[in-house]
């Protein structure tokens, strides 16, 4: 049986993309991105699924790893984030005092906080703030997480999707060591890659104008520093299209004329939630 690694504890959203992306797999948690990567870099007939950005709030923070271990994307998988507020059984919303969870779940249900006057406490994700609001078994602390970690904790749903916006999405990327890429056929793909420029002036600029001149759509371009850096950038990349499309061999053959590191990281097709 094939492994699929997740950052986090059962029922955190992770493990539900886990479920929807792979449900024959073995699904195993881990404390931190790190150590999934790490498992997955040793192992080549498992994968990863890690959160890359949100709708609301942006990047998740795993640049680095992407660009350390440079494990090849295989997919990427859209997760609609409903966030529930989970207590003990038969508590009511006016006994609540506390709440916790990851920080961008408290940041994206702020209005609801705010509403009820909660406190809020900082935990490193929603399922392992919900396993421990049932061990404490206190009516005064409430988590906020999925409906799966409501029922893998046997807690209570007090109030459904608080989140302040409707439609939140996280996007996730399923990854591995294993290389592999699909045919060119007539659907709409995505290729993904990262770069380093050599020192020069107005360096990205000149990069980026193959881009143009072929008509190829750059759909994320992001700067990371390297470790320890601050003068030596990294840049992850997403375009729209597949890497054996001439328009996009040409653009990418201009950018390595100003690299001194490529490496690309994965083609797949595009999630048709892109074309909502």
């Amino acid at each position: 049986m094939s492994k699929i690694y997740f950052q986090g504890t059962f029922g955190a959203y992770s493990h539900l993309a886990a479920l929807s992306v792979d449900p024959k797999s073995e699904i195993i948690p881990c404390k931190t991105f790190d150590e999934c990567f790490l498992n997955a870099s040793k192992d080549i007939n498992s994968k990863i699924i890690i959160p890359e950005s949100n709708r609301i709030t942006g990047n998740i923070g795993i640049e680095y790893l992407i660009f350390y271990y440079r494990l090849n994307i295989y997919s990427e998988y859209f997760q609609k984030i409903e966030h529930n507020l989970l207590a003990i059984p038969g508590t009511k919303i006016s006994e609540i005092k506390n709440v916790y969870s990851h920080s961008q779940a408290l940041s994206q249900c702020s209005k609801f906080i705010k509403l009820h006057n909660f406190s809020e406490h900082v935990r490193a994700d929603t399922a392992g703030s919900a396993e421990m609001i049932s061990k404490k078994n206190d009516k005064k602390n409430a988590a906020i997480a999925s409906t799966l970690s409501a029922e893998t904790y046997g807690l209570e749903i007090i109030k459904k999707n608080i989140e302040n916006e409707k439609g939140n999405l996280t996007r996730f990327l399923i990854m591995g060591k294993k290389v592999y890429q699909p045919d060119f056929r007539d659907k709409k793909y995505i290729t993904s890659f990262l770069f380093k420029l050599k020192s020069k002036p107005a360096a990205l600029y000149q990069s980026l104008g193959g881009f143009a001149i072929n008509g190829v759509n750059l759909t994320k371009l992001q700067s990371y520093p390297e470790k320890n850096s601050f003068d030596s950038y990294f840049f992850l990349c997403d375009l729209d299209g597949h890497i054996e499309e001439k328009k996009v061999q040409k653009s990418l053959e201009e950018l390595g004329l100003h690299c001194e590191d490529f490496h690309v990281l994965g083609v797949f097709e595009a999630d048709k939630i892109r074309e909502k």
